[in-house]
C-alpha cells in the first residue's frame, strides 16, 4: 500500500493506492493552507493513511506546499518505520494528460513558476520518459520549446503567447500516481525548486 502525497499547487491531495487501485482518496484547492489540512486529510483515509511507502511530490510549484509535503512525508516514514520516495509533479501532471489525450505520443506540461514564469518540460508517452528537461521560462520563450499538446495550469496562458491551442487545464491529482513509472515515482523526498532562490547573497 502506497500513501500519495501531492501539496505542489493550490490543491492538497492525498491517496492511498495498492497497485493500480485507488483505495481512498481526497482532493482539496487549500491555497496557502497545506500545512492546516495535510494531516488532517491523511487522517480521514482508511486506517489513519497508514501505508508501507509514503510517495510525496517534490514540485516544482509552491515552495511551502512542497516544504509541507515532504515535511510531513519524512516525519510519518519515520513515525511508521518506512520508506518514503518522491515524484516530479510535472511528470505527474503528463501521465494524467496521456490519459486524457490517448492520440498524443509526446506532450509538454506548462505549470504556474514564480515571478511571471513557466515551468516546462517535454515527455514521451512510450516508453514514459523525459525528453525535454524542466525549465522555468518567461511565456514567450516558454511558447518557443514547448511540443504540442500542453497541459497543465498553465497551458492557456502559454498557448496565448504562442499563439495556437486550446491548450488542457490538468491539476495533479494524488490518486493518479499509480500512474507514473516505478523509476519517476522512487526520488530522493527533496524540493525540486525549478529555479533559483529568489534572495541572492551579497558580495563580498
Amino acid at each position: 500500500m502506497i500513501l500519495a502525497i501531492e501539496t505542489a499547487t493550490s490543491a492538497c491531495s492525498v491517496a492511498l493506492i495498492d497497485g493500480e487501485c485507488v483505495v481512498a482518496s481526497a482532493h482539496e484547492v487549500v491555497g496557502r493552507g497545506h500545512a492546516e489540512r495535510l494531516i488532517l486529510m491523511i487522517a480521514e483515509l482508511p486506517g489513519g493513511g497508514r501505508a508501507d511507502e509514503i510517495v510525496v511530490s517534490c514540485g516544482p510549484g509552491s515552495f511551502t506546499g512542497i516544504r509541507v509535503g515532504i515535511a510531513a512525508a519524512r516525519a510519518l516514514a519515520l513515525g511508521w518505520g518506512v520508506a518514503a520516495h518522491g515524484y516530479s509533479t510535472l511528470a505527474l501532471i503528463a501521465a494524467q494528460g496521456f490519459a486524457a489525450l490517448p492520440d498524443a505520443d509526446h506532450l509538454s506540461v506548462a505549470t504556474e513558476g514564480g515571478h511571471g514564469e513557466i515551468f516546462v518540460e517535454t515527455f514521451a508517452r512510450a516508453p514514459f520518459a523525459i525528453v525535454e528537461p524542466l525549465q522555468s521560462l518567461v511565456p514567450e520563450q516558454a511558447a518557443r520549446v514547448v511540443t504540442m499538446p500542453v497541459v497543465g495550469n498553465a497551458a492557456q496562458r502559454l498557448l496565448a503567447v504562442k499563439g495556437a491551442g486550446p491548450g488542457l487545464e490538468i491539476e495533479p491529482v494524488a490518486a493518479d500516481l499509480w500512474r507514473l513509472p516505478q523509476g519517476l515515482r522512487s526520488l530522493a523526498p527533496t524540493p525540486i525548486y525549478g529555479r533559483g532562490p529568489d534572495a541572492k547573497p551579497m558580495s563580498a
